[in-house]
Formats: structure tokens, C-alpha cells, sequence
């Protein structure tokens, strides 16, 4: 299944935000499972944005840093597959089964979610912390704040796609496959794996082989959330 997007300037705010994931939802039809993910990062995004405009963290020009900054790594994933160049390993199982009919749509959600946060976000935070010349600390109170926001969509995310009293079934295949992933695991992981990038920031060579290994790990768990459930 190709993707065509036309590739808007990089986002200089959170409205930018905002407008190129508004573009991308108009482009994709919405079985696409990276419709269903945009979708929900959308709203995601909204309600941090809300937030951010009621002073609602202790670092609001750096929490606001961060959310363009890690919305652009989403954004670029997009820009890669549109024209016909090799995501990070995190994002390419949602790109490559985005179309798969036995794939359902909790699952390309999650699995976005997941290459998201496990992956992106730790890039984000050393790309933000570099930025405006912070210690990891100023940025942890926010990220708390961030993730209270996360952990309250996802569980309206599975409310939403949970494809209704099937589920209740213990020998149904997506209870089993959904509950073995956790957004507060991810979360935490996320905040070790900046702290580990942050610490060897002064050594290029390690910097670069921690991140492919955190690419590559993520990546694998993506694949193993998309498993086709028929």
C-alpha cells in the first residue's frame, strides 16, 4: 500500500502540529492503520496543547519544546515511507502492515504508541535537553505530568477499540495480545533509555549503537503487537 503525502515544512509549534496531523488524517482512509494511530495521537496532542496553553507545567517553554520535537520524529517517519525511504526499524512493522485485513485497529494503535514512546520519545528528550541546555531533572516533573495525560487516553483508547463483548473471552487472541503490553512500562523505559542516551551524549559511537539497539528492540516489539489475529 503506498502513501502519498505532500511534505509540509517542519513544524515550528504545536499548531504546526497540529495542522500536518489534521492533513494526515484527510489523507488516509480510516481502516489504515496509520490513520488509526494519527487519529489518536491527534487527540493525544490536543489535550497537551490545552494544557500547555493553561500553564499546566512547571517548564512550559520546554515542555512545549518537547512536544514539537517529538511529534517531528512521527512526522518524519511519515515523510520517509511517503517518499519511498526506509523508516526506523520502530515505525516499519505499522507501515508495513498498515493495510493487513487481519490486523485490528487496538492493535495499529498500540503499536504506534509503542514505537512512539519506547523509541521517539528518549530522542526527544536528549534532542530538547540539548537544545535549551537542561539537566534531564527540569524536564521529569513535566514528563510526569505528560504521562498522567497518556495513561488516561490509552485507557479510553482500549474503551474505544475494543471490538466489544468478544473480549470478555479468555481465549480470545487480542486479550492476550494487548494485555501483555503496558503504556506505564513504556513510559519508564523511555525515561532509562534518555537517561543512558544523555549520559554517553560526549560518545558519538556508543550513542549511535545504544540508539539502533533501542530502535531495533522496539521495533520487534511493534511486529509482535501486529501479529494478524484473522
Amino acid at each position: 500500500m503506498t502513501l502519498t503525502w505532500a511534505k509540509p515544512a517542519a513544524p515550528a509549534g504545536i499548531e504546526d502540529v497540529l495542522a500536518q496531523m489534521r492533513m494526515l488524517d484527510g489523507a488516509l482512509p480510516p481502516r489504515d492503520g496509520v490513520h488509526v494511530f494519527n487519529r489518536v495521537y491527534l487527540t493525544v496532542t490536543q489535550r497537551v496543547a490545552e494544557q500547555a496553553e493553561a500553564g499546566g507545567f512547571l517548564e512550559g517553554a520546554a515542555a512545549t519544546e518537547l512536544v514539537v520535537r517529538f511529534a517531528a520524529r512521527y512526522l518524519a517517519a511519515v515523510d520517509h515511507v511517503a517518499a519511498g525511504r526506509r523508516p526506523p526499524a520502530c515505525w516499519r512493522p505499522l507501515f508495513q502492515l498498515r493495510g493487513h485485513p487481519a490486523v485490528r485497529p487496538l492493535q495499529f494503535a498500540l503499536a504506534g504508541i509503542n514505537a512512539h514512546i519506547g523509541h521517539d520519545l528518549a530522542l526527544a528528550l536528549v534532542d530538547t535537553c540539548r537544545a535549551l541546555r537542561l539537566q534531564p531533572y527540569a524536564l521529569e516533573a513535566d514528563f510526569d505530568r505528560v504521562g498522567g495525560l497518556l495513561v488516561a487516553m490509552e485507557e479510553r483508547i482500549r474503551e474505544e477499540l475494543m471490538p466489544g463483548p468478544d473480549l470478555l473471552d479468555v481465549a480470545d487472541p487480542l486479550t492476550h495480545l494487548v494485555g501483555s503490553w503496558s503504556l506505564q512500562a513504556a513510559r519508564r523505559g523511555a525515561w532509562a533509555s534518555f537517561r543512558a542516551l544523555w549520559a554517553v551524549r560526549g560518545l558519538p559511537d556508543v550513542a549511535d549503537e545504544l540508539t539502533e539497539r533501542i530502535d531495533a528492540s522496539i521495533g520487534l516489539v511493534g511486529r509482535c503487537l501486529l501479529t494478524p489475529l484473522g
